[in-house]
């Protein structure tokens, strides 16, 4: 399947270091439109350059990363948001997923396979929706730019 290096990504996250090894790990994939952020407000405001997929941590202030992904998700249901968190909890990954998040990711030392894994994922999900035959609005509303 080839890859659409043109996805636009956002990386939401307050900690420097994570946002540099994602960075460079997704970068090393061979994506390179990618944008970093260090509040969830940061990203929200930022929504309209309409980027494809967020990597957004859970644990930031003052908004955290459910109550940005719900307001994601309101703004452009398409966008593809990905929570990875320090929580290795199990109700705030449900929370996730059940406010429209594409996958959740625990940090730890699979962080970046799983990162990795996931943008595969999200690949192979355009790939399905781009050949739908429903799918004759969306392409028109992708000639004619964004509604």
């Amino acid at each position: 399947m080839p890859h659409n290096y043109t996805l636009s990504i956002f990386i939401v996250d307050d900690d420097p270091f994570c946002q540099s090894l994602y960075e460079q790990q997704i970068r090393s994939l061979g994506y390179s439109q990618i944008t970093l952020f260090s509040d969830g407000q940061e990203c929200l405001n930022h929504l309209t350059d309409q980027p494809d997929i967020i990597f957004l941590d859970y644990r930031m202030e003052p908004l955290d990363g459910l109550e940005v992904l719900r307001k994601i998700k309101r703004f452009n249901p398409d966008i593809y948001p990905v929570i990875i968190s320090g929580q290795d909890d199990l109700q705030v990954a449900v929370d996730a997923l059940k406010y429209g998040a594409f996958d959740y990711i625990i940090k730890g030392e699979n962080t970046l396979p799983k990162i990795e894994g996931v943008l595969k994922k999200i690949q192979h999900v355009i790939a399905l929706l781009e050949q739908a035959p429903h799918n004759r609005w969306r392409k028109l509303k992708n000639l004619f730019g964004r509604v």
